[in-house]
């Protein structure tokens, strides 16, 4: 039983490792994404382009 009390110890000191981890990621700007905002005008939009063949997919069968 206390080899479960151990196990159980270290694996909320390691969580608590990686969570301290995680944070400090985030105050210190890892995740912050500088290069995909001014990129995004660049592609085509896709989904509007498909939603308008679908339509006159459906037009045409309803024909």
């Amino acid at each position: 039983m206390s080899v479960i009390y151990l196990l159980i110890s270290i694996s909320i000191l390691v969580a608590i490792g990686f969570f301290i981890a995680f944070i400090r990621a985030v105050k210190t700007g890892q995740y912050d994404d500088d290069y995909t905002p001014s990129v995004r005008m660049l592609f085509d939009d896709e989904i509007i382009q498909s939603k308008v063949e679908k339509s006159k997919v459906e037009n045409s069968t309803t024909l």
